[in-house]
């Protein structure tokens, strides 16, 4: 498929066309690792093919489309260590979606490298202009030159069924031996590209939404302004302007130039529309910025990572800045770094006592400094674990000084202390937290108590055995630099009682509980919990015996009102699922207003409305296929879990479809009631059936019952790393009646 046209600049034809010649660029490990590869751009402008010097013809590939951001100069730690040999101008990485990992690399001239940083953006931005048709077609023709193996730009019948099956369609030989002769215009015996594509979309016709299309049609052949207005009102529930949103829906969506004009919509516009973002299950006004910033922090949740040094397990893993960039790219808005004592006087920050890598403080900094307020403008609360000296803490408390700069804010802002500033108040500005000297004392130092996340884990650890009998550490002191305990804006404190809280605690006072500690109060003072949690900031982390990066369900603080809830970022999975879901409404700022119920008047809290959620799963579309099962066909089934209140948790699944990965067909209703809609989440879960042993996870999309839109919609399925699994989805009819 030929490259578009939106690519008009002589620079940008130079630099594909430099690409596509291809060239030696090296690519970094690590100071002792650098090695060239020979890079370059196919003839598809989609896909950049590499090989070692010393491999003859095996090349390997990645896609432009896998490709996040491309940073310039020594932005990576494997650059930054080689660059007293490698100038900035001719060092760039590419950062791709999910986890893997960046790709450093370090061209011979600063004109080669800028060739590859401004090809891969427009090429980048190319596709990200796209309209859904044209995505389609373009997945379709990267099937095509999967199967078209000589790479002469055709492919037969028996190649076609090879390809179907790797594309996960299983299907009758006759009914698609049909098919490939109505699309083989030619006569050839053989398909060509686009012939390819006719061919596909043939095959992949959605009756199910031929039928709908049908049924509002007042000609059978399209659906005038008046037609999709009446579906819109009756179908997706929308109410005045329903006939303006029509016409809008109509200039966006319709491939067809004469039926735009006038104002009619065609089958293929029709589809477009419900598989486009307009179309989807989250409703597009719940994405942008909706709510209320201007309230006290206390009363938001706060997207919060633990560990976020790690890039794995918490015994032996790396830790990296790299970490830190992936978190504060997806919204974090709370961080934690551990300090400790490192060599020639330079603060490292690592998991203590274990055979995680270090990795220095001023890098850390510089890091928060670069990236803190490239997703969301709001403020980020830096949560700072304590082990070093004094003489140490002198130079934490410089390097936060120097580095942050304005954006550091040390004291509350004038006027406010009965409550914590807002959001709002505190936009682009970085909060400390940490341990503070009391301010009765004039002395350069002071002894502040040890009890802190370290010592509450080891409590969780197994080596607690050996504790006293009565199950309580002894208390040891640290000494604390009144330079670092002046830099906290909230400190922290240890956790007496609620009702100590309630008399004694200040706003900007902060507790941290283990997941089991916070388990433990919620069951025995709920309602004292959650009162607690209107006035001060809570913070809950994983437990110690999770070595392994797991993380908890955060649902359970979350109905506590705990605002920062931390997880292990870098571990993919249901509680990572639901921490992407909660937050990615309100503008992906990391701040979620919480519902008046926790923090307004919250023990009158009571179930006043009941929601009846009928949920019918119609079919599938593109499935992945599983890499463990080549040449298997996926028998998918389609689960939905609610989460919330405990009334309202509750999971259900459809029937397996036999060996379609392609286009299943459940037609089932799966029924829920929600008693908490303003606490619960929606997780749906696609798996690939197996009687013999655990399901295979397929893909998932999760988000808060408050942002569905009801009607005839898409479910845009993401993988395990939270990435977009473009084209699969579900579609779904969705009615939710109060009671």
């Amino acid at each position: 498929m030929a490259f578009s046209h939106s690519l008009a600049g002589e620079q940008d034809h130079q630099n594909l066309e430099a690409m596509k010649a291809g060239m030696f660029l090296r690519k970094v490990k690590s100071r002792m690792w650098k090695r060239p590869r020979h890079y370059k751009l196919q003839e598809d402008c989609k896909t950049i093919a590499y090989k070692s010097s010393w491999a003859i013809n095996s090349y390997s590939t990645f896609s432009i489309s896998d490709v996040e951001d491309v940073r310039e100069g020594h932005q990576s730690e494997a650059l930054l260590n080689v660059a007293d040999e490698f100038p900035a101008d001719r060092c760039f990485t590419l950062v791709f979606r999910g986890r893997r990992g960046n790709l450093d690399l370090v061209a011979d001239s600063a004109k080669e490298a800028q060739a590859w940083i401004r090809g891969i953006r427009a090429l980048m931005e190319n596709m990200e202009n796209m309209d859904e048709s044209t995505k389609l077609d373009q997945w379709i023709s990267d099937w095509f030159l999967k199967a078209d193996l000589n790479k002469d730009g055709r492919i037969n019948f028996k190649e076609a069924k090879k390809l179907l099956k790797m594309m996960n369609v299983d299907m009758n030989e006759e009914h698609a031996c049909c098919l490939f002769i109505t699309a083989d215009k030619s006569e050839s015996g053989t398909l060509e590209d686009q012939e390819f594509v006719e061919f596909y979309k043939m095959l992949t016709e959605r009756t199910e939404v031929l039928d709908l299309f049908q049924d509002y049609s007042s000609d059978g052949q399209s659906l005038s302004q008046c037609d999709l207005e009446e579906f819109l009102r009756e179908e997706q529930l929308e109410g005045e302007g329903s006939y303006e949103h029509a016409l809008q829906l109509i200039d966006r969506y319709e491939p067809s130039d004469t039926a735009r004009k006038n104002h009619s919509m065609s089958v293929d516009g029709f589809l477009m529309y419900l598989v486009s973002r307009e179309g989807s299950i989250f409703n597009p006004e719940r994405r942008g910025l909706f709510q209320d910033m201007s309230q006290p922090l206390a009363h938001y949740y706060i997207s919060s990572s633990h560990n976020t040094y790690l890039m794995e397990d918490q015994l032996k893993g790396p830790s990296s800045i790299e970490a830190y960039i992936q978190a504060l790219k997806r919204g974090c808005r709370c961080v934690e770094v551990d300090c400790w004592n490192g060599s020639n006087g330079e603060p490292v920050v690592y998991h203590g006592h274990t055979l995680t890598s270090k990795i220095l403080l001023k890098d850390v900094i510089t890091t928060i400094a670069n990236y803190a307020f490239k997703a969301s403008e709001y403020p980020l609360i830096v949560s700072i674990e304590n082990h070093c000296s004094i003489e140490q803490q002198e130079v934490m408390a410089r390097y936060f000084r120097d580095i942050l700069g304005d954006m550091l804010l040390t004291n509350t802002v004038d006027g406010v202390s009965s409550e914590l500033p807002s959001p709002e108040a505190l936009k682009r500005k970085i909060l400390l937290k940490g341990k503070k000297i009391g301010n009765d004392s004039e002395s350069p130092t002071g002894e502040v108590s040890d009890e802190d996340e370290a010592a509450e884990m080891n409590k969780d650890s197994p080596a607690s055995e050996s504790l006293p009998t009565d199950g309580k550490v002894p208390k040891s002191k640290q000494n604390l630099c009144r330079e670092l305990s002046d830099l906290m804006f909230c400190k922290s404190i240890h956790f007496h009682s609620f009702e100590h809280s309630r008399m004694s605690a200040k706003p900007d006072e902060m507790s941290s509980f283990s997941e089991s500690k916070a388990r433990k109060y919620s069951k025995e003072a709920g309602s004292d919990f959650v009162l607690h949690n209107t006035r001060q900031l809570t913070r809950v982390y994983p437990s110690g015996i999770r070595t392994d990066s797991s993380n908890y369900c955060p649902v359970d603080m979350w109905n506590m009102g705990c605002q920062i809830v931390a997880l292990n970022f870098q571990t993919a999975g249901m509680e990572m699922d639901l921490n992407d879901g909660l937050f990615t409404q309100n503008g992906c700022s990391g701040y979620i207003l919480k519902p008046e119920i926790l923090y307004y008047h919250p023990l009158q809290f009571s179930v006043k409305v009941l929601n009846m959620f009928p949920l019918q799963v119609i079919s599938g579309q593109q499935l992945p296929k599983l890499k463990q099962k080549e040449w298997s066909i996926v028998d998918p089934l389609v689960r939905v879990e609610i989460y919330g209140v405990s009334l309202d948790q509750a999971k259900q699944e459809t029937k397996y479809i036999d060996n379609n990965g392609f286009n299943p067909r459940w037609n089932e209703t799966l029924k829920f009631t929600i008693h908490t809609p303003e606490l619960a989440l929606v997780r749906f879960v696609v798996e690939d059936y197996d009687k013999a042993s655990r399901n295979d996870f397929i893909g998932q999309y999760t988000l808060p019952f408050t942002c569905i839109q009801p009607g005839y919609r898409h479910v845009h399925l993401l993988s395990k790393d939270g990435t977009s699994l473009h084209p699969s989805s579900i579609y779904v009819h969705i009615k939710i009646t109060q009671l």
